[in-house]
């Protein structure tokens, strides 16, 4: 944090000063000061600002608002991050910090000013912890790979599922795991799955990716299972496979090869993909839940049709965007949103899945809603097969320890 820099645009001068003061004595020592966004165009085109500084910005300013400097903001420096300072209702800053994101920028979160100290201390760690994981995997490592540079990567394997925890909120037990595809690169280390899948998905390349990974992934979740870890694992249906009607034989026989029962996998499904060529899809998805894998409508909510697709298809999970869950503790809309997310799955019978869980008051909200599985952050991050299964077993010894411990402390008492 020694080398972040920080811009706060500010248009009333004490409670500039303030943030300025409370930053200060959080250690950060690179803080600059602009009245409005008028001003702060001015400074950085004079001061260097990296992607990993933030801009703490107001909204209501004179000459130029906050609005518009995000907007100029997004065309001069691009994922740059953001968190929006304002006294005005949640649903507008809500707004605000959507339009921010559809500008591709990077919003931590919001400040309802006042702004106190704890609250910009949080928002200090929650993006060092980002940036932290930008280092160690690069979205795209500053290059632009072409279709034959990715083919020639899957040709020489070195594509592999990297597997992001799932936790019973209720019990604490691991339950299960997304695979998360990630490259090997040679020269440029690991790389997620923003620089290759867009461009696999647009030149209609995705089915021998995705037949790679769902192979890949059963021979992982054997693995497991020989080593005692019977959970299930979930891997990504492309859109484009679907309509295919010879698509629920292949990944059954990949999934049997690999010596592993079809009710270990989970499927998980967009709901755009759900709605592409209807009656293929329909005829595999309840071909491969007929067979006993696990179907999950992924990123619930952001597609067109949700009701609709929870009425054609036999899925068994709902899984809440990560969209929704951010910034749910603070914001009421996003609350009630998430909230009758989960009822809805109750009401259906099928397991509700929060993604993108980042701190202890989202998942402390999660357990009170009664959600039944949680994956994100703040349980970990993806990782590679033999680190998911180290974590596995030192998360289940932590359990158990502490388990022993109130145990003990109970007996104690009585």
């Amino acid at each position: 944090m020694e080398n972040l820099q920080i811009l706060v645009v500010e248009d009333h001068v004490f409670q500039r000063k303030m943030i300025v003061h409370m930053l200060h004595s959080l250690g950060i020592k690179n803080v600059r000061q602009a009245g409005n966004g008028l001003q702060a165009l001015e400074l950085m085109e004079v001061q260097q600002f990296s992607q990993m500084d933030i801009v703490l910005c107001d909204l209501d300013m004179p000459e130029m608002d906050g609005m518009e400097f995000l907007r100029h903001l997004s065309e001069r420096q691009p994922n740059l991050s953001v968190v929006i300072m304002s006294s005005m209702e949640k649903p507008l800053i809500t707004s605000v910090s959507k339009m921010a994101k559809s500008y591709g920028l990077r919003i931590i979160g919001a400040i309802e000013k006042p702004a106190a100290l704890e609250q910009i201390g949080d928002f200090l760690n929650l993006h060092r912890q980002r940036s932290s994981s930008e280092l160690s995997v690069s979205l795209n490592s500053g290059h632009n790979f072409t279709l034959d540079e990715v083919l020639l990567g899957l040709r020489q394997d070195q594509f592999s599922p990297f597997l992001q925890p799932k936790v019973n909120i209720k019990s604490g037990h691991i339950v299960g795991a997304e695979a998360l595809a990630r490259w090997h690169h040679p020269e440029h280390g690991v790389i997620s799955p923003l620089a290759f899948i867009p461009l696999l998905e647009c030149n209609g390349c995705m089915d021998e990716f995705t037949f790679m990974m769902l192979e890949k992934t059963a021979k992982v979740s054997r693995q497991l299972h020989d080593n005692g870890q019977l959970i299930s694992l979930s891997v990504n249906l492309s859109l484009s496979s679907l309509s295919d009607t010879k698509l629920a034989d292949k990944i059954t026989k990949i999934v049997r090869d690999a010596g592993v029962d079809p009710h270990h996998i989970i499927l998980e499904v967009t709901e755009s993909a759900a709605m592409t060529s209807v009656a293929q899809a329909l005829e595999n998805l309840a071909r491969l839940r007929m067979r006993g894998f696990g179907l999950s409508i992924d990123d619930y909510g952001t597609g067109f049709s949700s009701m609709q697709q929870l009425t054609r298809v036999p899925f068994t999970e709902l899984k809440i965007d990560k969209s929704f869950i951010s910034d749910c503790t603070n914001n009421h809309a996003l609350r009630v949103i998430v909230e009758s997310s989960i009822e809805l799955a109750r009401r259906l019978n099928v397991k509700s899945i929060a993604e993108g869980v980042e701190n202890q008051s989202e998942w402390n909200l999660l357990r009170e809603m009664n959600c039944d599985i949680v994956q994100g952050y703040f349980i970990a991050k993806p990782m590679s097969a033999k680190a998911f299964y180290d974590f596995c077993v030192t998360y289940n010894l932590r359990r158990k320890s502490a388990v022993i411990n109130t145990m003990g402390a109970q007996l104690a008492a009585a």
